[in-house]
């Protein structure tokens, strides 16, 4: 079956990516929404998002808590994600909306998914080609060209890396929250380590690469500082979909959304089947710092 999308020549010699690989959170928001531009209005003359729902399994009482969303499509999308994360791929989505007959959204959206999928495949090529051992005459031990020192107390020769209980993932706004958090966790008797990338992390190498090796390697959970300003964070959104790529369905309890404050726009829907840790319900919040170090302190 061909995984190219529909309507794109890849040209004599190219190797087009096997989208049948590629999981759904390679494409980012552009694609989505354009996509949803397509499939939320309801046509009788053309498949709308409800007909994708059902070829993705959705049931009937599914599809009506669907309908309530500002944007279907999305939901759809995210949900799909969270169900079947080894089965929702961008080349699935092609196939169903190839046989929905929706080739105009196929067309139009062909060069944008692409470029979508082959910036996903570069990041992943980039951590893959890092090198566990640099050759050297006078020393044995395994160093990596860019991520042998990223922290301030990591060893700049390779003898030793800092490990952290918890990567804390938040966009600047929210630096005021975070800075208590520092004090809370770190400064009283849980004595959590914390890696704040602002404090820990030294200036100059990839900010995509250390975040993808300070989560799978060097923190056991990660923390989501969540708020209207987080949902505008391109940084923010990479490392959350990182996370979860790491432990879909939040089986290992690896990563713990933190709500900061109160919020105007929808709670992210790729983090709602997650329980979450309130920082804004005043009913609660005499409890919040212990369930967050107790959560944080799990083997």
């Amino acid at each position: 079956m061909d995984t190219a999308p529909a309507g794109r020549d890849p040209g004599p010699g190219a190797s087009p990516p096997d989208l049948h690989a590629v999981p759904m959170v390679a494409l980012n928001y552009g694609v989505r929404r354009r996509l949803g531009l397509y499939l939320n209005p309801r046509a009788a003359a053309a498949a709308d998002w409800t007909a994708l729902a059902e070829e993705l399994g959705c049931e009937y009482l599914e599809i009506r808590r669907l309908e309530a969303r500002p944007d279907p499509t999305a939901a759809l999308l995210e949900d799909w994600q969270c169900r079947c994360p080894g089965g929702a791929t961008v080349g699935r989505l092609l196939d169903l909306l190839r046989r929905l007959g929706r080739h105009d959204v196929l067309l139009d959206l062909a060069d944008s998914v692409e470029e979508d999928c082959k910036k996903y495949l570069q990041r992943k090529k980039e951590q893959a080609d890092q090198p566990l051992q640099v050759p050297a005459v006078d020393s044995s031990v395994p160093k990596t060209s860019e991520l042998m020192g990223i922290t301030t107390r990591d060893d700049p020769y390779g003898n030793g890396t800092e490990m952290f209980d918890a990567f804390i993932c938040y966009c600047q706004k929210d630096l005021q929250f975070v800075q208590e958090m520092i004090r809370e966790l770190e400064q009283t008797e849980f004595k959590l380590k914390l890696c704040v990338f602002d404090r820990d992390v030294l200036p100059g190498t990839c900010v995509w690469s250390i975040s993808g090796e300070l989560i799978e390697r060097r923190c056991r959970r990660m923390v989501v500082v969540i708020s209207d300003d987080y949902l505008e964070s391109d940084e923010c959104d990479f490392q959350t979909k990182f996370a979860l790529s790491l432990s879909p369905g939040a089986r290992l309890k690896r990563l713990i959304p933190v709500k900061c404050k109160t919020m105007k726009n929808e709670f992210p829907s790729i983090l709602r089947f997650i329980t979450i840790c309130d920082y804004t319900n005043p009913c609660t919040k005499k409890w919040f710092w212990m369930r967050l170090a107790k959560s944080l302190m799990l083997p």
